[in-house]
């Protein structure tokens, strides 16, 4: 069972990145795979509750990897870290199976909440890079988000995240993408879409205004 699951998590890193060449490559030299296999061990001593050794281990799998996952952290199966340097991933966070996250992406908390404090992530999903998710809702199946942007309220199912706050960008009428199939960047943010809209309407509105100052000018006195 264990080898099985191995070999899913090694052949998932293959198909999503071109530069995986076998999966022995990935087994030795990806921190993303180190950092998922020590995080079984830490959670299954922090479900003991074996706290001290479980955070140990998750603390000395930081300092080598530059991946921080909370012992807590319920992760499903096949997930991809692409590169991971810098990923912070919280104590109640739950990742669904197949999904993929770029390297800075963080899955925290608002505040200093008890219980649930952080994201949940259902199958599919797609993290783009230095994207930040904060809080404890739900980011639905087949949801991608946009690299950079700040989510901080649910995100539906087959929907994509963009910007400062995050908004949603509904994918309607579109086949279901692939998490490694998208493009992370390339996505239209709506906040930037009005402000350009009104930047033009502007510029229209002062050629408007010229061009009636200029027919003043022109009337006899």
């Amino acid at each position: 069972m264990y080898l099985t699951r191995l070999g899913g998590l090694l052949a998932a890193y293959q198909r999503r990145d071109p530069a995986a060449r076998s999966k022995l490559e990935v087994f030795l030299f990806y921190p993303g795979v180190h950092a998922l296999l020590w995080h079984r061990l830490a959670h299954r001593l922090y479900l003991r509750k074996h706290f001290f050794l479980a955070r140990w281990i998750s603390q000395r799998v930081r300092k080598k990897t530059g991946i921080e996952i909370h012992p807590g952290a319920t992760i499903g199966r096949r997930l991809v870290i692409d590169h991971g340097m810098g990923i912070v991933i919280g104590e109640t966070a739950e990742i669904g199976d197949d999904c993929l996250l770029y390297q800075g992406v963080t899955l925290g908390g608002t505040g200093k909440d008890q219980g649930k404090r952080h994201p949940t992530l259902g199958n599919n999903v797609m993290v783009g890079s230095g994207a930040r998710v904060l809080g404890p809702f739900k980011v639905g199946d087949n949801a991608r988000i946009a690299a950079g942007a700040v989510v901080l309220s649910e995100v539906p199912p087959g929907s994509t995240a963009v910007g400062v706050p995050a908004r949603i960008v509904r994918v309607n009428g579109q086949p279901v993408y692939y998490a490694d199939d998208v493009d992370q960047i390339n996505v239209q943010d709506p906040v930037r879409e009005e402000l350009e809209r009104l930047a033009r309407r502007v510029k229209e509105l002062e050629r408007a205004l010229e061009g009636r100052k200029r027919s003043n000018r022109k009337k006899p006195a």
